[in-house]
């Protein structure tokens, strides 16, 4: 009976540890206490962050920020998947192919979104165009190279069997190499995703009139931090929800892919 106790007891506390509850707890009270030593202007508390929220919620400032943020992000992500992932099984399944693209590759995948800006807003202007066109950017080469390592890894046995049973090469490639880089494909969009969100805050925080980063970065016009810190928040939730949606679809859809 004891032992039942236990194992009860245990499995409630590991629940309670994955969950986050213990870790956020932590975390708000670091941030109520070390709030008490400075004023509203240098570290605004939790509830000073809270109240902002809700004064930019009921003015409509947070919902028109959040849907213009997302908006870009979508646009940008989903350009992206349209041709990284095309593009990445291509390159990785003709060798000859991936030994041209990777020295271009390996040189620009280094050279961050943000570095861009300038030359962006020459060619595309201060409009969405340059905003999107660097969330593409961004967003392209987590996709790209994921795709690129999915297609190599493929076993070359299950090609080889594939190819003695009969089957010409249009027919392997869509039957045994694209299954078997799913995984890593799907890897490659959730990448993208995470860096969309982070490109589309430095995007609206240098050349936006409206957006998350436009919201933080004006904050400091009004002198309130409070403001920024509610931006902060509100894209923390936004990222941790899609990233969220994303592992649920993987894994109802692509389970079967090797997706977890």
């Amino acid at each position: 009976m004891e032992n039942t106790n236990t194992r009860s007891s245990g499995k409630i506390v590991q629940k309670i540890l994955k969950c986050g509850i213990i870790s956020w707890a932590v975390i708000l009270t670091i941030w109520g206490l070390g709030s008490l030593a400075y004023d509203e202007y240098f570290l605004p508390s939790p509830k000073e962050t809270l109240d902002s929220l809700k004064l930019l919620i009921q003015d409509g400032t947070l919902w028109a920020d959040i849907a213009a943020s997302i908006s870009r992000v979508i646009k940008g992500w989903l350009l992206a998947i349209v041709f990284a992932v095309p593009m990445g099984l291509l390159v990785g399944n003709f060798k000859p192919v991936r030994w041209l693209v990777e020295p271009i590759l390996s040189f620009f995948r280094f050279v961050p979104a943000i570095a861009l800006t300038t030359l962006f807003l020459m060619w595309f202007g201060v409009g969405e165009e340059s905003k999107i066109a660097l969330i593409f950017y961004a967003s392209f080469f987590p996709m790209f190279v994921n795709t690129i390592a999915g297609v190599a890894s493929t076993d070359r046995s299950l090609v080889e069997a594939a190819s003695c049973m009969g089957a010409k090469k249009a027919r392997v490639f869509f039957t045994v190499v694209v299954p078997s880089a799913v995984s890593n494909i799907y890897t490659g969009i959730r990448l993208g995703l995470s860096s969309a969100i982070i490109c589309v805050i430095a995007a609206e925080m240098l050349v936006g009139s409206d957006g998350l980063g436009y919201l933080i970065n004006s904050s400091k016009l009004y002198y309130k931090t409070s403001w920024a810190f509610a931006g902060i928040v509100t894209l923390a939730v936004i990222g941790f929800a899609a990233d969220r949606i994303l592992q649920f679809i993987g894994k109802k859809k692509l389970k079967h892919y090797g997706v977890k």
